[in-house]
């Protein structure tokens, strides 16, 4: 019993069956829906996410379809550019110098072209899991009257993840004091505003928010009140567009809109025997810009490079420790605080302190190297292996902070 049972038939859960089956492994995906989600979800890649991809052979095609940004920009109401970064600065880094904005459907639909392709891959859809069994050497999944078997379980069925629940695990979660409210334009905002970038946070003390350029479309996020119900009318959102972006001229065709709760947790431990849990059923950071979702999907590709060498012997069972432990902290460390900190901590009404951060991203972008270490950091190119065959050339992973 050497197959692998995948929870999940998102970026993470693709991810790690298509590492898994490449590598010869049975590997066996479980989706409750009856296909593919189309719902608008994250619509970022970074630099270190497309490295990855493109081992996997799809980064190219996710790139041709989607909108390539090669700079992050920050500006306030009247338009006036505030800080400017290049993502060339990356350049030798990564063999993707940019990040890229097209929706995860995407992303999944050429995983699963790829996984069925396979013929270690099994992907069954409509398929909800609602029992999990240990024992011995494996592991048993039900759904309905079915058991699968499976040498471990990679729990990748989101925030509201059904295995966490069928063990009995928590997610502890905090919520901030404000929602999320994202706005679908289909109006070429970059014409109407000279220069604005792909990618551009508005930073002002009545009305922040963030731009996002995909190729047919742009999605404007705005931080709003918790306990704001203001219908989300053409007409409201029109104002409340304007209002952050005055310098718009031409008509605003608002496509769509929805609200999000803006909330963070990270499960105790990633690993509960032979499950092991990766993206949005592992961590919630709420960070704008998906980093959640790129973060899962670092989780997975590691995670089934260790499977890999624990199951064909290069590598101990408790290699699958130290990946929980290490992709753990790089969420605590490295995702959580410096990302929410510069998005959330700065009150938009303290004038003092949104002086002082934009005087502070100014040095930043005025000196080549602080740039090049800003935007590193920002990519996560410095917490997931340069190769996705990395996890399985190493007996044990090191942690991160361990040498």
């Amino acid at each position: 019993m050497n197959g692998v049972v995948v929870a999940g038939a998102g970026p993470a859960g693709l991810a790690a069956a298509l590492v898994l089956a490449r590598a010869g492994i049975r590997v066996t995906v479980l989706e409750r829906e009856n296909e593919l989600p189309r719902r608008p979800r994250a619509c970022t890649f970074h630099p270190a996410t497309l490295d990855l991809l493109d081992e996997l052979g799809v980064a190219s095609r996710l790139v041709a379809a989607g909108r390539v940004v090669d700079r992050v920009q920050w500006r306030d109401r009247s338009g006036m550019v505030l800080a400017e970064m290049g993502m060339n600065r990356l350049d030798g880094l990564t063999r993707h110098p940019f990040r890229m904005h097209l929706d995860q459907a995407s992303l999944t639909a050429l995983l699963l072209e790829a996984l069925n392709a396979c013929p270690e891959a099994e992907v069954r859809f409509g398929a909800h899991v609602d029992g999990v069994a240990e024992g011995g050497t494996g592991v048993r999944v039900r759904v309905g009257h079915t058991w699968t078997l499976g040498r471990y379980l990679i729990a990748a069925d989101g925030a509201q993840s059904t295995v966490r629940g069928v063990l009995g695990l928590p997610l502890p979660r905090s919520a901030h004091q404000a929602q999320a409210l994202r706005v679908f334009v289909d109006s070429p905002l970059d014409r109407m505003l000279p220069s604005l970038a792909p990618l551009t946070h508005v930073r002002d003390l009545q009305q922040s928010c963030t731009l996002f350029g995909l190729p047919d479309h742009w999605r404007i996020i705005f931080k709003i009140p918790c306990d704001a119900h203001e219908p989300l009318s053409p007409s409201n959102l029109s104002l409340l567009v304007r209002r952050a972006l005055p310098g718009l001229g031409g008509p605003i065709r608002i496509t769509g809109a929805d609200r999000f709760w803006l909330s963070r947790g990270v499960l105790s431990s990633y690993r509960c025997g032979r499950v092991l849990f990766v993206g949005d059923a592992a961590h919630l950071t709420s960070t704008v810009g998906g980093l959640n979702m790129n973060a899962g999907i670092h989780d997975a590709v590691e995670l089934a490079g260790v499977i890999t060498a624990v199951i064909g012997g290069q590598a101990p069972a408790a290699a699958l420790e130290a990946w929980a432990w290490r992709r753990r902290s790089v969420v605590l460390q490295r995702v959580l605080p410096p990302r929410e900190a510069r998005r959330m901590g700065v009150r938009e009404h303290d004038s003092a302190r949104l002086d002082a951060a934009t005087a502070g991203l100014r040095a930043i972008a005025g000196d080549p190297d602080a740039t090049r270490a800003y935007l590193a950091q920002a990519s996560l190119l410095d917490t997931v292996p340069h190769t996705a065959s990395w996890a399985a050339s190493r007996a044990v992973p090191n942690p991160v902070g361990r040498s």
